[in-house]
């Protein structure tokens, strides 16, 4: 262990020494005439390794852009919540998933590792554009959150207090093996946009693929925080640098954004003004190439099964919601079924076999208001997980600027609601892709497995019998014994509500007579909490759909009643990072040549 935990502090120290571009190296020297454009590759960021730091800095970097939160207002620079901070919320869920998700892929994520790759390739693609254009290319990264707070578009926005008499973020934990190489000051240091302005950039271009390209609200917080940065820095320093966004080249996020009360954000409720633009006429040029499309459909391609016609093998696209509150200026799931039917339209037109019916999207499950609760500390809401929404909070799903209004069609299902529709089609192999992302990360190589062998199991996954010992290093696949292993592990005893045993998360029972699946712990009247073992769900053999427990025990062997008799399989994402990069390079030179 201690061998492991020394090699990994020695990847993290490595990248806080070399994990941000030196943009001076790039630039062509002061005898060039041209205009320096800085271009920046913008993406979710994440952390390489699991530990209680990650975990802790993540957190405080997602309630940064929220000025109303009570995090923001009450935590972010309160020294005496600090050391307590992953006690709060939702921290137990996401350390018990993140741990077992680390852990089981062997403890580095590789998604930083393929930024990395990418930024640089997009750096050497730029450079060749760089004499017929007239212009100098400086290029780095960008990311919403980030183990490095040097790819943060302001990390002293998290460093200088933004409440009254705050304390600066210096904040160093102890115990953790993660936190030995902690820099109080990791914080007080430039971003990318103050190191591309001080090496004299004339204006700055953001490319993004947070969600593969889709507007969303974490780029619009990217993006109009390094636009404060550039404004700041404009006026005091007498010049007139300006910030593009490739994506939204017409600033839909920007103009429809509430204007009254002024500095809403979603924590301040429904906004009283908030302007109405049409979706259609703000298109985004990056979302809407089918160059991008063509990477998801060459991943999905990749995992037909040979042995299966195509008539009858059919394809899921998963994908996550907005954030409550934020349809009225995100327009990610707008953006998002534009993306789902090109790589529908290309499938159809390169395989005519396949049929339009077996290609469907699957959002996840999202929160429910329970009118029992009052609502009160800690989470003052209504809303909480469901066992019938999976016990999901990513699937809210409302479209930009509408009347509330969600999806329709085939673009319209929750994930399990398309599975079902494609078992009753009758389909023998399901490709599931994720098209919302562009690099593996354990949300692909372990999530989403578990999410889906849960409902058609684990024993048809196309890979189970020749395990990978590459990307799983202890067992070889992805799947936990139940999903959820984050609950709690002791349940109430029906005939003794005071009594507690070990919950059941087996489907057909357990030996101690507590039911499967366990019942709420939570009185109806109280909000269910992450952590109700009600939201777990065995990692079966051949999963919940198709099953009732009424009609008979569960097979090891076989599929029973009218469970899914196929295979599945997850597609590949494309680790062609210079193919990613030339096509990233390629929406930025037309920007340019658009935008001049």
């Amino acid at each position: 262990m201690f061998v492991k935990l020394s090699q990994i502090s020695i990847l993290a120290f490595s990248l806080l020494l070399f994990g941000c571009s030196d943009t001076q190296d790039q630039s062509k020297g002061s005898a060039f005439q041209g205009q320096k454009i800085g271009v920046l590759y913008v993406s979710h960021g994440g952390f390489e390794t699991y530990g209680e730091k990650q975990i802790w800095d993540s957190t405080m970097q997602i309630f940064s852009y929220d000025q109303n939160s009570p995090v923001y207002q009450q935590i972010l620079w309160n020294a005496d919540y600090w050391p307590q901070l992953l006690r709060f919320g939702n921290a137990s869920k996401e350390i018990g998933k993140y741990s077992f998700e680390y852990k089981r892929i062997g403890g580095v994520d590789p998604y930083p590792e393929s930024k990395r790759q990418t930024t640089a390739a997009l750096r050497s693609v730029l450079t060749s554009y760089e004499n017929r254009l007239g212009v100098d290319f400086i290029v780095d990264s960008m990311t919403w959150i980030s183990p490095n707070p040097g790819e943060l578009a302001n990390p002293r926005m998290l460093y200088n207090p933004g409440v009254p008499n705050g304390t600066p973020l210096r904040y160093c934990g102890s115990g953790d093996p993660s936190w030995s190489l902690c820099d109080p000051d990791r914080y007080n240091v430039d971003g990318p946009i103050e190191r591309m302005l001080k090496s004299g950039v004339d204006r700055i271009i953001l490319i993004d693929l947070t969600t593969a390209g889709a507007r969303f609200s974490k780029t619009y917080d990217v993006y109009t925080t390094a636009r404060k940065v550039i404004d700041d820095y404009n006026k005091s320093q007498q010049t007139e640098v300006t910030i593009e966004w490739v994506n939204d080249p017409k600033e839909l996020m920007i103009g429809s954004y509430p204007t009254k009360p002024k500095g809403w954000t979603r924590s301040t409720g429904i906004p009283e003004e908030n302007p109405l633009l049409d979706h259609s006429k703000f298109p985004n040029p990056v979302i809407s190439d089918l160059r991008l499309a063509q990477f998801q459909v060459e991943g999905i391609e990749a995992e037909f099964d040979a042995e299966i016609a195509l008539e009858n093998t059919g394809v899921l696209m998963v994908n996550h919601g907005i954030l409550a509150m934020n349809q009225v200026f995100d327009p990610k799931i707008n953006d998002t079924r534009i993306l789902n039917q090109n790589i529908k339209d290309l499938l159809l037109k390169k395989h005519p076999q396949m049929q339009a019916k077996n290609i469907l999207g699957g959002w996840f499950g999202d929160m429910v208001r329970n009118e029992l609760v009052k609502p009160g500390p800690p989470a003052f809401t209504q809303f909480e997980r469901t066992r019938e929404m999976r016990g999901e909070n990513l699937g809210y799903i409302l479209l930009h600027d509408t009347q509330n209004q969600m999806p329709q069609g085939d673009w319209g299902f929750r994930y399990w609601q398309a599975l079902e529709q494609l078992k009753n089609n009758g389909v023998q192999h399901i490709v599931v892709v994720f098209p919302q992302i562009m690099e593996n990360s354990v949300l692909n190589l372990v999530e989403v497995p578990n999410q889906i062998a849960k409902e058609i199991g684990y024993s048809n996954w196309s890979k189970i019998e020749q395990l990978d010992f590459t990307i799983y290093p202890e067992v070889g696949h992805p799947f936990a014994d139940y999903w959820g292993i984050w609950v709690k592990k002791m349940c109430k005893v029906s005939s003794d509500p005071e009594q507690r045993k070990p919950c059941c998360f087996k489907m057909g029972g357990c030996a101690n007579g507590q039911p499967y699946p366990p019942p709420r712990q939570a009185p109806m009247n109280e909000r269910r909490d992450d952590l109700d073992p009600s939201l777990a769900f065995d990692v079966s053999h051949f999963g919940h759909l198709g099953y009732d427990s009424e009609f008979g025990m569960p097979s090891e062997s076989q599929p029973v009643q009218k469970q899914y008799t196929g295979t599945w399989s997850m597609w590949k994402v494309t680790d062609d990072h210079r193919a990613v990069a030339e096509f990233l390079a390629d929406k930025v030179v037309e920007h340019l040549e658009t935008h001049w």
